[in-house]
């Protein structure tokens, strides 16, 4: 077996070029030769992911760099999930999300790029998809037993679908049971703070990083 070191660095390094089959195909070798699937996922993909947000923040990669590697990222998780699941290492899920784009709004490019990102950063993701009400998100984030839902809106006219979903929280008196991230085109930290959402993603990479926070602030409560 090569160096571990070596095996973890072209793992990142088919994430960072966008390579499906050598990210797959590491992720099966890495089954074969029964490596340490945590290891694995934190020092052989995800650091490829985090270059790769580097490189997006520097202008060096754009949005099409951006979702091939995160389609890489998700063919090797798709190879090594089951083998997680039948080892009972589900546990090492970052959180379990539950995303969708707001009713009335039919938009989802920037919501699928988020949902692929946070499935390739090691999230459970529930996507529920466009056009999505309210009692719908807190419906399914029940039933998933979600620690963050995510709401993205593509248009001014139906960002107040946000507010309404948390207003319907409260209602129910699910309110403090779920961490609400919020982001697309109209949303800000402002919006996030008036309508007393947990946190506000700017854009896919962002939105990860916060969920993640966000994870954690609610399972250390």
């Amino acid at each position: 077996m090569d160096d571990l070191n070596a095996i973890y660095g072209r793992m990142a390094e088919a994430i960072v070029v966008g390579d499906p089959e050598a990210a797959a195909g590491l992720a099966r070798r890495a089954l074969e030769d029964r490596l340490d699937l945590q290891d694995v996922i934190e020092k052989g993909y995800i650091p490829g992911i985090r270059r790769v947000g580097l490189l997006w923040e520097s202008g060096d990669y754009f949005l099409p760099e951006l979702i091939s590697s995160a389609a890489c990222m998700k063919a090797a998780m798709a190879v090594l999930k089951p083998a997680l699941e039948a080892s009972a290492a589900v546990g090492l899920s970052r959180g379990r999300i539950v995303i969708g784009t707001i009713e009335g709004d039919i938009h989802d490019i920037g919501k699928n790029l988020v949902a692929s990102m946070l499935a390739a950063n090691a999230f459970d993701v529930v996507d529920l998809g466009a056009d999505v009400k309210p009692d719908r998100f807190i419906d399914a984030a029940v039933e998933a037993r979600a620690d963050v839902i995510g709401l993205s809106a593509l248009l001014t006219t139906t960002m107040l679908g946000q507010r309404r979903v948390i207003e319907r929280l409260r209602e129910r008196g699910l309110r403090d049971r779920f961490k609400v991230l919020v982001g697309g085109a109209p949303a800000n930290r402002a919006w996030a703070a008036d309508i007393g959402a947990d946190g506000y993603g700017e854009n896919a990479l962002a939105a990860v990083a916060r969920a993640g926070e966000l994870v954690a602030e609610k399972r250390s409560s």
